[in-house]
């Protein structure tokens, strides 16, 4: 069975910081493709995807998200 490997030159490996191994996505748009490291690709979705969402329940910098997770920590060591 086939594993679906491709081959990319060493100078876009590069740019995409990408190592042996690392997976890729590709996204297709018209007659073209655009080839994104997948950890990277998967980080901008979810970050496109909460966007708005954190400032909706008062999350509004990163200083009150890092005071809900040490008051989660804190929750969780209470346990």
């Amino acid at each position: 069975m086939a594993k679906g490997q491709v081959t990319i030159p060493k100078d876009i490996r590069d740019k995409l910081k990408l190592t042996e191994g690392e997976r890729v996505t590709f996204i297709c748009q018209g007659d073209y493709a655009i080839v994104m490291n997948s950890a990277i690709y998967a980080m901008k979705t979810l970050q496109k995807e909460m966007q708005g969402k954190f400032e909706a329940v008062g999350l509004n910098s990163d200083d009150d998200i890092n005071d809900l997770v040490k008051e989660i920590r804190q929750e969780i060591e209470e346990i």
